[in-house]
């Protein structure tokens, strides 16, 4: 599967139903040896989506549980 095919699905926490994002919005961390994806970085967004704060959640490949027609299910390990 290629990003562009994941860019537009929605990222969804399994642990807490909450919407996290779109990939499409997210930067990609990647092994520069094996070229495998470790992580994605999503910025989180201020009042009704129209600032960007500077916090950011990482989720990490080994989180994402189910990948989607039009969603990607991740499990955080957040309580």
């Amino acid at each position: 599967m290629r990003f562009h095919d994941l860019s537009s699905k929605e990222l969804i926490d399994l642990t807490t139903g909450s919407r996290l994002g779109v990939l499409g919005q997210t930067d990609i961390e990647i092994d520069e040896k094996t070229g495998n994806i470790l992580s994605f970085t999503i910025p989180q967004y201020g009042f009704l989506g129209l600032r960007k704060t500077d916090a950011y959640s990482r989720i990490d490949w080994k989180e994402i549980k189910k990948i989607g027609d039009d969603m990607i299910i991740v499990e955080t390990e957040k309580l």
